[in-house]
């Protein structure tokens, strides 16, 4: 029996061993794309978007951070609500990260949720990203 989970929400190491072995971090892994579609409202890979730089959430999360563009999304009323997901999105960027050994501890990831914005960098784009 091989590896199960949802696309998209599997660590990259479930699959290819030479991304280190399943550990508790994998599932900061899934945990970090939980929070990302949370904010996005919308799962991780939409095809059916105009926009090919849409297409992986994650990657247009990035882009968007990069360029230092306002995130439009929906759930946003004010700046209250600016700052929470701003910590949300750059939290679970750190959980995404390819190698498990630069995924915070599920302990650190509240710490980062809980902690002020101002302590938090945004992570560097995994390989995986063009």
């Amino acid at each position: 029996m091989g590896p199960r989970g949802t696309a998209g929400y599997i660590a990259p190491e479930v699959f290819y061993r030479n991304f280190g072995r399943i550990s508790p971090k994998s599932d900061v892994y899934s945990y970090g794309m939980m929070i990302l579609e949370m904010v996005g409202g919308r799962k991780n890979i939409n095809v059916k978007v105009e926009n090919t730089s849409e297409i992986y959430f994650p990657h247009w999360i990035y882009k968007s951070l990069e360029l230092d563009e306002e995130l439009q999304l929906q759930r946003i009323r004010n700046d209250e609500d600016r700052v929470k997901v701003r910590k949300m999105i750059i939290t679970s960027l750190w959980c995404i990260q390819t190698n498990p050994s630069n995924r915070p501890t599920m302990s650190k990831v509240i710490e980062m949720l809980e902690g002020s914005l101002d302590s938090l960098q945004v992570p560097p784009k995994p390989f995986l990203y063009p």
